[in-house]
């Protein structure tokens, strides 16, 4: 049976609500323009949340916006830098699901379209509303037939379109809840990457915190092997703010403790802590999930022993410096992203190229001879291609880094977990 892929323009596809952005463009001299940007956001919100009709919303905005041609071209070039980041990490689905993939918005296709298109998402599956100019290209009303200019109108559009098949659902608003509501769609997910609308999320059938975990559940090909917001990253001590939300914004599921307790590291993959709340080397040898420590201060020798033998690598601070803020998380986020050791201060230094045309695993073993050669023997036996291969070591570990070509059988992930001196095996992309 077909699949489609029903997905809103604001707020979902890219991290904005267009028409808000272009009343700051068009409006950037009207000596009342905060006043009115105020206005506009909050008849955006209570469409969006259900609290108005969505015909009476758009009327209401397009007759304040006072905008032209120009003012969309300035959009427009704002809008392609605004793409949501799981959504613009993950092109190769959209090249690969042209056909299925649905943009359905109560926007404008003059602003949707030079943006989407970008992503290969063919002209034909984009439906949304188009403006009306007057001769001097000043934006006068839209064309009020357009089912989407309606109150349901994604609900009316849907059974116009008549798509046979298993229909999903991914939106932030109340109009594509409705898509739910009207039986036409088999699931909806309330995308919450950008805005969390919780009179939409409580209705829909997944909370999805990125495009990355809408691609995870349903078991589909996507830029990373795991949703971000699926890894805990455990805080514990005085960590400031800053680097904090530099990981909230990479998409990391945040958890403040003021101790390190067992039941908690145990479901880290990320630890922050500060000098003086370090584990023990005895709670990183229950820390199965755990991966990385980014400690704010100078790390204990025995815990960076301890991590390295359990195949947790750690970034430290020894010199506290102000900048440390910035540097751990970036330190942290370059290792889980792409594997780079770079400054840590108990793991063999690696800094590989990232390699987008390929998948990227990560093997962690015991310094022993012979282990390279059974990696590449099990990639030889399922005539697996390399691309690339890195492997530095040090007195306890080795740590190699594989790039393979795309398509490969299960089995091989899991024969490479099962070689002898394995300590961490992780598919990163």
């Amino acid at each position: 049976m077909e699949q489609y892929f029903i997905i809103d323009f604001d707020s979902t596809f890219t991290q904005v609500e267009a028409l808000d952005e272009l009343a700051r463009i068009s409006l950037k001299n009207h000596p009342d323009r905060e006043k009115i940007y105020r206005q506009i956001e909050d008849l955006t919100n209570a469409s969006m949340e259900g609290r108005l009709s969505f015909t009476e919303s758009l009327a209401a905005r397009v007759k304040l916006l006072e905008a032209n041609r120009d003012h969309l071209k300035q959009l427009i070039t704002h809008l392609k830098k605004k793409v949501s980041v799981s959504f613009s990490r993950n092109t190769a689905f959209f090249k690969n699901h042209q056909d299925e993939v649905l943009i359905v918005s109560g926007g404008f296709k003059e602003f949707i379209i030079p943006v989407v298109t970008e992503y290969q998402i063919k002209k034909e599956n984009i439906y949304a509303n188009t403006f009306e100019f007057d001769e001097d290209g000043k934006i006068i009303g839209y064309d009020r037939e357009n089912p989407l200019s309606r109150e349901g109108g994604k609900v009316k559009l849907l059974k116009q379109l008549n798509l046979q098949g298993d229909i999903y659902g991914i939106g932030d608003g109340y109009s594509d809840f409705q898509l739910k509501e009207s039986g036409m769609i088999k699931k909806f997910f309330a995308f919450t990457e950008n805005i969390e609308r919780k009179s939409v999320a409580e209705k829909a059938d997944h909370i999805t915190p990125s495009f990355d975990e809408f691609l995870y559940i349903n078991k589909l090909p996507r830029a990373i092997s795991y949703p971000k917001n699926r890894i805990k990253c455990l805080v514990v001590g005085t960590i400031e703010e800053e680097a904090l939300a530099q990981m909230r914004k990479e998409g990391y599921n945040i958890r403040e403790r003021d101790s390190i307790e067992e039941k908690y590291i145990e479901e880290a993959g990320i630890l922050f802590c500060d000098e003086a709340s370090q584990p023990t080397p005895e709670q990183i040898q229950n820390a199965g999930r755990l991966k990385v420590i980014g400690c704010f201060g100078r790390v204990n020798k025995k815990l960076a022993e301890a991590a390295c033998e359990n195949g947790v690598i750690i970034f430290d601070d020894p010199k506290h410096n102000p900048r440390n803020d910035d540097f751990i998380p970036k330190r942290v986020m370059a290792f889980m992203n792409e594997g780079k050791t770079h400054t840590s201060c108990n793991f063999p230094d690696l800094q590989p190229p990232h390699n987008v045309q390929a998948h990227r695993l990560i093997h962690i073993h015991k310094n022993v001879p012979g282990i390279l050669a059974k990696i590449n023997d099990v990639f030889a036996r399922h005539n697996i291609n390399i691309v690339g291969e890195f492997l530095v070591t040090n007195a306890q570990i080795g740590y190699v880094i594989t790039d393979v070509a795309t398509g490969y059988d299960t089995e091989v992930l899991n024969e490479l977990k099962a070689i002898e001196h394995t300590i961490k095996f992780r598919l990163l992309y």
